[in-house]
C-alpha cells in the first residue's frame, strides 16, 4: 500500500516556475513508476510526465517537453517535477501517481493504483 500527498504548488505570473514534490509512504515506493497528472476544468486528466522505478527512463507530454523535469529520491520516497517557462495552459490540478509497471511509464491513468489528493498550479499571465 502506498499513499500519496502532493506539495509545492500556487500562483505564479507565466515565465515562472514551480517544484511539486509527491512524498509517499510504504517502503514500496521505489517498486513502482509513478506520473504527475493533470486536469483542467472542462478537460480530461493527462499524463504530463512519469519515471520508471530507477529513474532511467522517463516521459514527457510534448506540451511540456524542455520546461518540465521529472525525478525521484527513492531513498526519500519522493518524486519531483519542476516545471520552468510556465504558461497560463500549464493551469490545473496536478496529481501525483503510482504504477506498479516497474520498468515502463503507464500512458493511461487506470493503469496507476495509487494517487494522491492533488494540488493547485495557477499560472497568470
Amino acid at each position: 500500500q502506498v499513499q500519496l500527498v502532493e506539495s509545492g504548488g500556487g500562483l505564479v505570473q507565466a515565465g515562472g516556475s514551480l517544484r511539486l514534490s509527491c512524498a509517499a509512504s510504504g517502503r514500496t515506493f521505489g517498486s513502482y513508476a509513478m506520473g504527475w497528472f493533470r486536469q483542467a476544468p472542462g478537460k480530461e486528466r493527462e499524463l504530463v510526465s512519469g519515471v520508471t522505478w530507477s529513474g532511467g527512463s522517463t516521459y514527457y507530454a510534448d506540451s511540456v517537453k524542455g520546461r518540465f523535469t521529472i525525478s525521484r529520491d527513492n531513498a526519500k520516497n519522493t518524486v519531483y517535477l519542476q516545471m520552468n517557462s510556465l504558461k497560463p495552459e500549464d493551469t490545473a490540478v496536478y496529481y501525483c501517481a503510482g504504477s506498479r509497471f516497474r520498468d515502463l511509464v503507464p500512458m493511461s491513468a487506470g493503469s496507476y493504483g495509487y494517487w494522491g489528493q492533488g494540488t493547485q498550479v495557477t499560472v497568470s499571465s
